[in-house]
């Protein structure tokens, strides 16, 4: 056993379909593992998870035989290393504006020479099967990866030289938030023209550079859009956001 090839899934075939797990119950998790994702992302940032939830629920994925990857909380550094050690195959950091916070982020989610991510995969390598950590080190520098969100006009403004990065691995979109730095005023608009040219412009950016590009799919028509300008990574829709909705309509569809 050994790390999932989660670069080799979204470097092949159709790519990376993911959940989006905000809740912290395994029953919730396990549905979501089982019902046909290529894997599941843990939302640390908007989420109810804490870290006892994700070190369990990265388990869970992996038992399950699915890749987690990890949503941080804006600037947590400490806890990308941490979600790596706990058995994540990749890390996404809210809020990349520059340049600076790229590298650093990169510093703390790679291990020698590409950063400096600090040695401690215990759980890691237990969980994946590896008698020999030196084995897990090797294969983490190349098979987990680390993901910078693009968000805000800032953001868009630095990305050529974000995407020049030596380390990371690729960029993710979020539109709410980058409709709303790109509107002036506010307005959350995420399938307004400005924020479509944005989403274009990152996609074509990281084909150009040899990069993954992932992004955030409210909806199904939204991941099939996405799927067709080249993003590689799309996380779809939320378990929050299915219970309820699916709640909903079986107490419409009752009543009718």
């Amino acid at each position: 056993m050994a790390l999932f090839d989660l670069r080799g899934a979204l470097t092949e075939g159709p790519g990376v379909l993911s959940a989006w797990l905000g809740l912290t119950d395994p029953v919730v998790q396990e549905a979501f593992l089982r019902a046909g994702f290529d894997a599941v992302t843990f939302d640390m940032q908007h989420g109810l998870q804490d870290t006892a939830s994700l070190r369990d629920g990265i388990a869970l994925a992996v038992h399950l035989g699915r890749p987690a990857l990890v949503r941080l909380p804006v600037e947590d550094r400490a806890l990308a290393a941490r979600a790596l050690d706990f058995g994540a195959s990749a890390v996404i950091m809210p809020m990349i504006e520059t340049v600076e916070d790229a590298r650093a982020f990169v510093a703390v989610a790679k291990y020698p020479p590409l950063g400096q991510r600090s040695y401690g995969p215990t759980r890691a390598a237990e969980l994946h099967g590896y008698t020999d950590r030196a084995d897990y080190v090797g294969d983490a520098r190349n098979q987990t990866m680390a993901f910078a969100m693009i968000e805000t006009g800032r953001a868009l403004a630095s990305l050529e030289e974000i995407m020049a990065i030596n380390g990371l691995d690729g960029v993710f979109v979020g539109p709410s938030d980058l409709s709303i730095a790109l509107s002036g005023n506010g307005t959350l608009d995420p399938r307004g023209d400005a924020n479509e040219a944005a989403i274009r412009q990152v996609a074509a950016s990281a084909v150009a550079h040899g990069k993954i590009a992932g992004i955030y799919a409210a909806t199904p028509d939204d991941a099939k859009r996405y799927r067709a300008l080249g993003y590689r990574l799309i996380c779809v829709g939320s378990d929050s956001g299915v219970i309820i909705a699916g709640a909903r309509d079986l107490a419409d569809a009752s009543r009718g």
